[in-house]
């Protein structure tokens, strides 16, 4: 119970790093500059950050055709000595046929990033077949239209993936304001013995907080000191990489997180803000394994788990696209998992007696008022207060005027529509 949560072994039993040495840049981006060239796009280069920072350690680059297969059909990896990890998601690296005759027989190739800048170099390079129909079938169980990530990144894609171990030339930066937040996996562990943690719980979402989000993570905090903890330390990791449109904007959520923070919703002192970097699939339960298995490496032992984890509405129907209840039984039996602690978390709604987010009791279900995201949203969209106690006021100003802004550049350009 002692144990520090940051002395969690990572998956592979050490943390991948592959960014350069700052001495090493300059010789690396001449060696670059003479190899044949693939230019990536925007979530490409989010997957070269995760793989970079070693969110999917052991993993050291974009998948070879045996990991591939590996990940696609067992969501899984077998080291050499026989032991498994968990690897939900195929990482993988999409070209064309131009690029593959570019290519050729070349041993190495530069990657490219979407502003022409060098980004990296692939090594040790093996190229084949993107069977994207599979690939769909076997993350998302369906290959119905209208699935975000499908849409992004692989209708587009190239009909060949190409695979080799990573050597960053930089540490990604998105210059966006908010790369002190985007904390690597060493970095968190760092922190969190910085702060003498003996437990270390992850929470991911990608909405804004609402005071039914933080009511669960205080309970968990009570929780595990319940359980002989001194030292519990939050982590709080919203997903920073590709999100589908009608989702609530990265800096418009972090914002949001730091008036909870502000207000004293959630503890500074116990709770650390980061981004995680990746890109979001909405792939339900296979989807939730990465989720879970990138906070092992980051040094949290203990990860929340609540309803529809990684889920989406059905594209083309009127239903969840996933049982509900699917992530968090898969997490308890996953591969590769066994040494994080998952814990379920009770339903939170709002409490119309009592006035304020309370956990779900089927005696009164009367009492209780559901707002879904999609509500919250609505509400914020329209001008509209929720009841009180939903959200502190910080937060929801927050919100609100984001969807002033969007209202106001609606106007816009309609009116600039019309004067043409």
């Amino acid at each position: 119970m002692a144990a520090r949560a940051s002395l969690i072994e990572p998956d592979g039993g050490k943390l991948v790093e592959l960014v350069v040495p700052e001495m090493e840049r300059a010789g690396r981006k001449t060696e670059a500059e003479a190899m044949p060239k693939v230019r990536i796009g925007r979530v490409d280069l989010e997957w070269v950050h995760v793989v970079s920072e070693g969110w999917a350690s052991p993993l050291r680059g974009f998948m070879r055709e045996d990991q591939y297969l590996q990940s696609l059909h067992f969501n899984s990896l077998r080291m050499e000595d026989g032991s498994v990890v968990n690897m939900s998601l195929p990482i993988v690296l999409a070209i064309g046929d131009d690029d593959k005759e570019r290519v050729g027989g070349a041993r190495d190739v530069a990657l490219v990033g979407p502003n022409g800048d060098l980004v990296a170099i692939l090594r040790r390079i093996e190229i084949y077949k993107h069977n994207k129909e599979e690939r769909i079938a076997r993350t998302w169980g369906t290959t119905a239209p209208g699935l975000p990530y499908v849409e992004e990144v692989i209708t587009s894609a190239g009909n060949w993936l190409i695979g080799g171990d990573l050597e960053v030339i930089e540490p990604i930066k998105y210059n966006d304001g908010l790369d002190h937040y985007r904390l690597s996996p060493c970095e968190l562990r760092k922190e969190f013995d910085k702060r003498k943690a003996d437990a270390v719980f992850a929470f991911q979402l990608r909405n804004p907080v609402h005071n039914g989000h933080a009511l669960l993570m205080n309970d968990t905090r009570r929780r595990l000191l319940d359980m002989g903890y001194q030292n519990p330390i939050l982590l709080l990791h919203p997903l920073g990489g590709f999100t589908k449109a009608d989702d609530v904007p990265l800096d418009v959520r972090m914002e949001q997180h730091s008036k909870v923070l502000e207000d004293g919703i959630l503890d500074p002192e116990t709770t650390i803000v980061s981004i995680f970097p990746s890109p979001m699939h909405y792939a339900g339960p296979t989807e939730v394994q990465w989720h879970a298995k990138a906070r092992i490496n980051a040094g949290a032992n203990f990860y929340i788990v609540g309803r529809d984890p990684a889920g989406m509405g059905h594209p083309t129907e009127k239903r969840d696209l996933y049982d509900p209840d699917h992530g968090k039984k898969v997490l308890s039996m996953a591969p590769g998992l066994e040494k994080l602690n998952i814990l379920p978390f009770k339903v939170a709604a709002y409490d119309m007696k009592d006035k304020k987010m309370a956990f779900f009791d089927p005696s009164r279900a009367k009492d209780f008022l559901f707002i879904s995201g999609t509500k919250m949203r609505t509400f914020a969209r329209n001008g509209e207060n929720p009841p009180d106690g939903f959200m502190c006021p910080g937060g929801w100003n927050v919100l609100v005027n984001y969807y002033k802004s969007l209202q106001a550049d609606e106007t816009e350009q309609l009116s600039a529509a019309l004067s043409v």
